[in-house]
């Protein structure tokens, strides 16, 4: 009797007496083939879990570690000694001088510079 011809003929489940044998060989074939389906799954299920266990603290820590990037917000320039509409006057002549469309020049600082 080769290893296979007993695999299908005698089955090992848990009773509550212990570990009881039951003859496999006369089960109908569509129940076989659904305990096989349910020992694979369930095995499926407990590799996933094993692999996802071992993958989750690397991508926790790789996203710890990665610094946060945050691009500045352009606010406009930082005025000194020029009020608001001066400001606005002056850049539009450098727009209009330069050919440049406001939107694309974008400006530092305006400050007023005193005479010597």
């Amino acid at each position: 009797m080769d290893l296979m011809n007993l695999f299908l003929s005698v089955g090992i489940i848990g009773g509550a007496d212990g570990p009881t044998a039951v003859a496999v060989s006369g089960l109908p074939l569509p129940a076989l083939t659904v305990a096989l389906f349910a020992v694979a799954f369930i095995l499926y299920v407990y590799i996933a879990k094993a692999v996802a266990g071992k993958k989750a603290p690397v991508a926790a820590e790789a996203a710890v570690t990665a610094p946060a990037v945050v691009a500045p917000v352009y606010t406009g320039p930082v005025l000194t000694g020029v009020e608001d509409k001066e400001a606005a006057v002056i850049m539009a002549i450098i727009s209009d001088k330069t050919g440049i469309p406001l939107e694309k020049l974008k400006f530092e600082s305006i400050r007023l510079m005193e005479d010597k």
